[in-house]
């Protein structure tokens, strides 16, 4: 018996590493910031604006060009992202291993800029672990174009505009790709295109997810058929994960933990 699956589309922030690292209070407090320093605003008045923005349009960026300010996309990430403490993202050997046992395709699929998605894989120990990255400049390669702030609409998850470009350049079949993200919204837009969802985060399915994961590192647990036909290597990874939290809660150094990753890149980063 196959697996039903032949590609794993995995959101990045909040799903690959968990959200409780402090890094979206970052980028929250990043975008006030901006919202101040660069648009104006008054400093009492950014945070609404901020929540504002993103329940009507998707993004802070997005809003702000479809109000009419000429935000550079690169000028905006740099700020937003370019003061994150990235720190407080640790490697995470057992994901590695997980995800490298996995023949799939495996592939991120994130709102965020290509830089910030490789400084988060890199910190992760996860940049050769996938064989694409859809991000921002994929999902918007005409904005730098743009003569003015509204004539090209920036295109982010849920929109179905961003899923199918997701879908046209990944060469996927939505009815045998599996896709991870920790927002319901993003869930419910994949699965109206047809893919098979996981919700991240959560141990309770919604009506859209297929599948419900607490974190990512329990996908051997989850959904094993993911591992069909390569029974021993799914052995092999449960045994290690048990291991793995075995050295974590005896506290033992454990010379067998995997402390030293490549920072090779085995495929284009961006499409």
């Amino acid at each position: 018996m196959a697996s039903p699956f032949d590609c794993l589309l995995f959101d990045l922030d909040d799903t690959l590493y968990p959200s409780n690292t402090g890094l979206a209070q970052g980028v929250k407090k990043n975008i006030d910031d901006f919202l101040i320093e660069k648009c104006g605003f008054p400093a009492t008045k950014a945070s609404t604006l901020r929540v504002e923005l993103f329940k009507t349009y998707g993004s802070t960026l997005a809003g702000l060009r479809a109000l009419g300010y000429d935000i550079d996309a690169d000028d905006y990430h740099g700020f937003v992202h370019g003061r994150l403490p990235y720190d407080v993202i640790k490697p995470d050997p057992q994901l590695r291993n997980l995800l490298r046992s996995i023949t799939l395709r495996k592939i991120i699929f994130t709102n965020s800029d290509r830089v910030h998605a490789i400084r988060v894989l890199k910190r992760l120990g996860l940049e050769d672990c996938f064989d694409q990255i859809i991000c921002f400049e994929t999902l918007n390669p005409n904005l730098p174009k743009s003569t003015c702030p509204d004539e090209f609409p920036v295109v982010l998850k849920p929109s179905m505009d961003a899923m199918k470009i997701a879908l046209h350049v990944s060469h996927v079949d939505p009815h045998r790709t599996l896709f991870f993200d920790d927002n319901v919204r993003n869930i419910a837009a994949g699965k109206a295109l047809g893919l098979l969802t996981c919700l991240v985060g959560k141990t309770v399915k919604t009506k859209e997810a297929d599948y419900a994961l607490e974190k990512v590192n329990n996908l051997a647990q989850v959904i094993p058929e993911i591992w069909v036909n390569k029974t021993d290597e799914l052995d092999a990874i449960l045994g290690q994960q048990h291991k793995l939290e075995l050295d974590h809660q005896f506290k033992i150094s454990g010379d067998l933990i995997e402390k030293d990753v490549g920072l090779g890149l085995r495929a284009p980063l961006c499409t």
